[in-house]
């Protein structure tokens, strides 16, 4: 049960019970419910019901006493007991704010504005400053004041391009065209590089109780097996997925040997009359946008092929927005995770036997080709590209014809 409804549930009995139950009742029912609920109950109940710890504990404690516990039939008055630290101490609340964002609440030059502000930090601090709370009460108090536990989330991304919004909107208009015609159109881009060996993947796995997989403690590439490198082939329209496993370098000419094979292993077979080839690609990487290695080759493939070639790059700083992103890669690595990438073969058959409930199916192939870096394009290599940008920028947007074909 999540630890949510747990604190519904606590909260929803104390709600019905409190009026009926006197002070020592409360802490006795408090301790049994935490018993109950066994690790982490005295948290779980102190934050659903507001009775301190302390008391949770000294029921606990009566409950031990139970056989030979005879209590007084007094009750305390009303307003006894200790009184809550916000009212003999005002000020700790804003002097916790202070510490927690020292540089919107309180002094910029707080010591703690560069250190982690772990509640035993934070207690410690306080108590330098006069005030007497524990570590506890600073994680009780916090959650009272609206602050919890959060990690960094990524939701900035830098300085967006005017033309956004329009560049999604033509890759869009480009697919369904494409997909209406019956026309090949593919997501392409270099999934994360992978070390192979007996190294930690993260993410976890059912094992044997306190047997875990038991991986190296250090992450240096293995000489032999080095690392791999998944360049993957999204088909928009069939939900089909082909990825190369390259062993060399993430070049442009790596990208479109993974490309040739993805047609001659499954492109051809499904698209067997088609003249047009739609590829949307990320702006930056092995198929970055202003790569001549990467239009060089495409030419290649356009001539090889017989095929014109229609290439349209997401805008810079939308890679996440690329298709394969979250349809193929994201569900690799959701099948593989916690299980050490071995060798190649092991890799490339968690790949093979990635599947969805929406009908997604992979094949994957070890490619040990060379592919070196640094490789220059001349300007008359370049010059022969018969490269067509289209109207709205060009720089994104163009069509790669077949040398034979005249446009």
């Amino acid at each position: 049960m999540q630890r949510v409804s747990i604190d519904a549930i606590v909260r929803q009995r104390f709600a019905e019970l409190r009026g009926l139950l006197n002070e020592r009742e409360r802490r006795v029912w408090a301790a049994v419910e935490a018993k109950a609920l066994g690790y982490g109950g005295i948290s779980a109940v102190a934050r659903a019901t507001g009775i301190s710890r302390r008391a949770i504990h000294v029921g606990l404690r009566e409950l031990r006493r139970q056989p030979s516990f005879c209590p007084s039939q007094r009750i305390r008055r009303v307003g006894g007991g200790r009184k809550p630290l916000v009212m003999t101490q005002p000020e700790l609340p804003q002097a916790l704010e202070a510490l927690v964002e020292p540089t919107t609440r309180g002094d910029p030059e707080s010591a703690l504005r560069w250190t982690c502000k772990s509640v035993r930090r934070l207690a410690a601090e306080l108590q330098e400053r006069g005030f007497h709370i524990e570590r506890q009460k600073v994680a009780d108090l916090l959650h009272e004041l609206g602050y919890s536990l959060q990690a960094n989330r990524k939701t900035r991304e830098g300085r967006q391009h005017p033309d956004r919004n329009a560049q999604f909107e033509y890759i869009a208009a480009t697919v369904a065209a494409f997909q209406a015609h019956g026309l090949p159109a593919i997501s392409v881009d270099t999934k994360k590089k992978e070390l192979v060996g007996d190294f930690k993947n993260p993410g976890r796995e059912w094992c044997r109780q306190g047997q875990p997989i038991r991986v190296r403690v250090h992450d240096f590439a293995d000489p032999q097996l080095g690392k791999a490198i998944p360049y993957g082939i999204y088909d928009l329209t069939a939900n089909l997925g082909w990825i190369s496993v390259g062993i060399d370098h993430d070049t442009a000419a790596f990208a479109v040997a993974t490309i040739r094979r993805w047609w001659h292993r499954l492109g051809q077979l499904l698209y067997p009359h088609a003249q047009e080839l739609l590829i949307t690609a990320d702006g930056g990487g092995s198929n970055s946008c202003r790569s001549r290695l990467w239009k060089v080759s495409q030419q290649a493939l356009a001539d090889e092929l017989g095929v014109t070639i229609h290439v349209c790059h997401f805008p810079p700083g939308t890679s996440k927005w690329n298709k394969i992103e979250h349809r193929l890669f994201s569900q690799i690595s959701l099948n593989w995770r916690g299980k050490p990438l071995t060798s190649h073969a092991v890799l490339i058959e968690l790949i093979a036997h990635t599947t969805t409930t929406s009908g997604l199916r992979v094949e994957a192939e070890l490619d040990p080709g060379c592919y070196p870096t640094g490789v220059r394009i001349t300007p008359q290599q370049f010059a022969a590209v018969k490269l067509f940008p289209a109207d709205f920028h060009g720089e994104w947007n163009y069509t790669i014809c077949p040398s034979k074909t005249v446009r």
